[in-house]
């Protein structure tokens, strides 16, 4: 008996509930078609780190250890999935190093033990869902979590000694990072740097100025058009500190420097042929989500689709497995699926603990709306959901 290997590569949010999905949903319905006379199908999800990361909640985990407890904050990947037998499911720890196409075999490099050979998987069907990474741990695991608990943690412990901070970055991370900081630590002497001429330029003019009044009636001072060219560490009244050059060639001197700026997809080892002129995965329309060739599907940021929000990764679970499952019973199973993008203005973007500014398709939200969605503890309670793949329970 034939088994067809589909490999889901990538254990964040698009990738944990996509193969949640399959394994509950898509895989039954095609073995139970054929009755398991001639194909069986086994699953399996290569993640780099063991652990989920709630990377929504960064700004508040880097402020205080106090908030939201780190623990909260990660969760053993492993856990979600002990109701799937082995003959189904299987989890390999390690980065994606290389592909080969041809062979359709992908070379893994174990993330904790960097002594080891790669290993090598061979798949059928292959989903991408490998997301994209930022210069700093704090925002994304590069390999291991405890890299990103320690930075984590380095800033936590350094916030209460700081004098003055700089955060580069003027969309959400930066904004609502410069908003935990200054409400926690009144008297930092903080400064939040923004590349554009205005904050959150995902949403429209008024709102970025919003949260740009906001965050200065919370003592931030805001520099517009402005970029760091490096960013390194000396050694300053017996402590490290760090001194920041500015692109116009300006240098100042913080005691804490947070990179909060643009992310780079984490496609480093799939073909050029795969890939846009961005570096993110080709894929052939906004609707079935099939990638650049047949059998190669993309989910989440890494994908060409995407505009980079958490409705362009959940949303499209579900349209992604049905067009998986159309194209696996060759198209006598389920309907092609028909991804709806979210195209209207919709972000929320807490600016301290009580609230913020945001849009919901459209539709501009008062700052108590944002801060029961997102502001109150930023959607923690999302976490062991996310990892157990609660969302997609049904078909």
């Amino acid at each position: 008996m034939a088994t067809h290997n589909i490999v889901v590569i990538g254990a964040s949010y698009a990738g944990l509930g996509t193969a949640h999905y399959l394994l509950r949903h898509t895989i039954p319905s095609l073995e139970k078609a054929n009755n398991s006379n001639t194909t069986t199908y086994k699953l399996t999800l290569i993640s780099a780190t063991t652990h989920f990361y709630h990377k929504v909640g960064a700004p508040r985990f880097l402020a205080s250890p106090d908030l939201i407890p780190l623990s909260k904050a990660f969760l053993p990947i492993a856990n979600g999935f002990t109701s799937y037998p082995p003959s189904k499911f299987d989890l390999i720890i390690g980065e994606a190093h290389s592909l080969n196409d041809t062979t359709k075999t992908i070379a893994i490099k174990p993330t904790y033990d960097s002594s080891s050979p790669p290993n090598s998987i061979s798949y059928d069907t292959l989903i991408l869902a490998t997301g994209a990474s930022s210069d700093s741990p704090l925002w994304s695991i590069p390999g291991s979590h405890e890299t990103t608990i320690s930075a984590l943690k380095s800033t936590q412990s350094a916030l209460p000694k700081a004098k003055t901070v700089l955060i580069a970055g003027g969309g959400p991370a930066g904004v609502e990072t410069a908003g935990e900081i200054a409400s926690l630590f009144p008297n930092i002497d903080l400064t939040l740097l923004s590349g554009s001429d205005r904050l959150l330029t995902r949403l429209r003019p008024a709102l970025g100025a919003a949260a740009q009044s906001q965050l200065e009636a919370l003592g931030v001072k805001v520099m517009h058009i402005t970029r760091v060219k490096s960013a390194t560490s000396y050694p300053r009244g017996g402590k490290t500190a760090m001194q920041v050059v500015f692109d116009d060639g300006t240098v100042k001197g913080v005691d804490i420097y947070i990179s909060a700026t643009g992310i780079q997809p984490n496609t480093s080892f799939l073909p050029p042929s795969w890939l846009t002129s961005k570096n993110y995965v080709i894929t052939r329309d906004t609707t079935s989500l099939r990638g650049p060739v047949d059998g190669v599907y993309a989910i989440g940021d890494v994908a060409g689709y995407s505009l980079g929000g958490a409705l362009d990764v959940m949303d499209a679970v579900r349209p992604l497995c049905a067009t998986v499952l159309n194209d696996l019973s060759e198209g006598k199973m389920g309907k092609e699926g028909a991804f709806k993008q979210t195209v209207t203005e919709t972000q929320l973007v807490p600016v301290g603990p009580k609230g913020g500014v945001g849009s919901a398709f459209g539709w501009r939200v008062p700052s108590f709306v944002v801060w029961v969605i997102k502001s109150r503890d930023f959607m923690i309670g999302m976490v062991e959901g996310t990892v157990m793949g609660d969302k997609f329970l049904r078909a």
